[in-house]
């Protein structure tokens, strides 16, 4: 069989190695059909990836600006042009956004109706995105409707997590629907536990920017130094540290700050040495299971979280933290059995051999 993913950002490249991956091991002709732009850095890429089919992509500086759109829409129109020139495809996976992607893949669907076609949705524009009412305003209201209005031509839509499908609640109604977390290998977990018992630790993992809660955080440690004192490990950097390190000492905690750290070893060390890791983010913010919350678990490390949605919903179910409204249960004792239900629901949920289960599964429905 013949499988053609297409993927418009190296951002999203770990969900398509997973996906490549699983169709190689099944017998699988696959091929990756994506952009030769870096998101981040806004740079050409230049390196070679076995499977990988780079098409030139226009560059654009602003993440919000008509550059990129029309980078988009170009970027869609050669890729499934392509496609023509493609022996016979019988599966093409297709990440989404961007929004472009969905409106071509439909009539590619459309003139070849025996292809496969599953749309993989993995963020979701413009409901995503810090603009407020804007949303519903043009072009943003047409930018949603290339997506909207096409997805149901698809035999099966995969999203990041429920989240996304309660958003689209109305759109995906009676279409075929599952999810598909991200996942990571399964590492052998040996920990070292250095709790300490006369104080609280806390750890923030990640980029410290404009869509996490500082002020929450802040009450956080605040209701914490109620029982005992308060360290927040910082284990990332970011543009607001500086802010996010006055709003805790502030309330009276201290913090350590540890920076970027990317050694497993040394990340474990500070992970085993902390109570509870931080998923807070701006109630703006629409995501469902966040690479923090991935980490954390993968780790052990029980969550205190604020984000509604898919991370909100296992806390509740799997007993894995803290959800914000139960801190008024978080005082001086701890559980340590959350850490054991954290670990667990990584092993049995968001492992390489969960995540490729569940792509077999959706093949095999679609």
């Amino acid at each position: 069989m013949n499988v053609v993913i297409i993927n418009a950002f190296d951002t999203y490249e770990h969900r398509v190695k997973l996906l490549y991956d699983v169709f190689k091991e099944n017998g699988f002709s696959v091929k990756v059909l994506t952009s030769n732009f870096r998101h981040f850095e806004k740079i050409k890429r230049t390196e070679k990836i076995e499977g990988f089919h780079f098409f030139d992509a226009e560059p654009y500086k602003k993440n919000l600006s008509y550059q990129r759109l029309h980078s988009h829409y170009k970027l869609s129109k050669n890729i499934f042009k392509s496609l023509e020139n493609e022996p016979e495809i019988d599966i093409l996976w297709v990440l989404v956004p961007p929004n472009s992607f969905v409106k071509d893949a439909a009539s590619y669907k459309k003139a070849h109706p025996k292809v496969k076609l599953i749309f993989d949705l993995i963020d979701l524009w413009p409901e995503t995105m810090p603009i407020g009412f804007m949303k519903k305003l043009f072009p943003f209201s047409v930018w949603k409707n290339l997506r909207n209005k096409n997805l149901k031509y698809a035999d099966t839509i995969v999203t990041e997590c429920n989240l996304y499908q309660e958003t689209l609640k109305d759109v995906l109604h009676n279409l075929k629907v599952e999810t598909l977390y991200l996942a990571r290998p399964l590492v052998p977990y040996e920990p070292h536990l250095s709790l300490p018992q006369d104080k609280v630790n806390l750890c923030y993992l990640g980029s410290i920017n404009n869509i996490i809660d500082i002020d929450v955080i802040a009450n956080i440690v605040s209701e914490f130094t109620k029982f005992k004192p308060v360290t927040l490990h910082i284990v990332g950097d970011g543009e607001k540290k500086d802010q996010l390190i006055n709003a805790v000492e502030g309330k009276g905690g201290s913090v350590v700050f540890h920076g970027k750290v990317y050694d497993k070893i040394e990340k474990q060390k500070i992970f085993d040495s902390c109570h509870y890791g931080l998923n807070i983010m701006k109630s703006t913010v629409c995501v469902g299971l966040t690479m923090k919350s991935m980490d954390y678990l993968e780790y052990g490390l029980p969550m205190i979280n604020n984000i509604k949605g898919d991370t909100w919903d296992i806390i509740e179910r799997k007993q894995i933290g803290l959800n914000i409204n139960s801190l008024s249960c978080a005082t001086g004792t701890y559980n340590v059995a959350l850490r054991t239900n954290a670990r667990c629901f990584f092993e049995n949920n968001l492992t390489k051999e969960s995540f490729d289960k569940k792509v077999e599964d959706v093949i095999a429905r679609s």
